[in-house]
């Protein structure tokens, strides 16, 4: 196996392992589409219980969907990985029904820091968010490999 090969296996072997344990997307239907070494896309649609009281999706969801990809691209080395710090800017609001599409990718590794670049999209491919988080690696594993 290559060694590419390897660190894909891993970052497959912790996707479905952390989201076997992430209640908070699996509750808001948060779904893991692709996930690589440093890397990771998920998908979620807005629900009537994520709009709020201005009839478009609360900021606060479009959030967690791009945190919870940053934490999957940031913990496929298989190192527990947390977020030291994250923002995000609204650009256009989601609405009732929109499928959002939130894409990380690793700008930066050196040693235990981060930096992680996540575009959160709707279905028409609009920019609805745009998430930079910068991560903190732990001690510890998230799967046995």
């Amino acid at each position: 196996m290559t060694e590419t090969n390897r660190a894909q296996a891993i970052a497959e072997a912790v996707g479905r392992g952390m989201y076997e344990r992430d209640h908070c997307a699996i509750a808001h239907g948060i779904e893991l589409v692709a996930i690589a070494p440093g890397y990771a896309r998920m998908t979620m649609t807005v629900r009537k219980d994520m709009v709020n009281g201005h009839d478009i999706c609360h900021g606060g969801m479009t959030f967690t969907l791009a945190d919870t990809a940053f934490a999957y691209a940031c913990n496929a080395g298989n190192e527990v990985t947390v977020a030291a710090a994250c923002n995000i800017v609204f650009p256009a609001p989601a609405k009732l029904g929109d499928v959002l599409t939130a894409e990380c990718r690793e700008v930066h590794k050196r040693g235990r820091a981060g930096v992680y670049d996540t575009t959160v999209t709707n279905q028409e491919g609009a920019v609805i968010g745009v998430f930079r988080g910068q991560s903190m690696r732990i001690q510890g594993e998230v799967v046995a490999v």
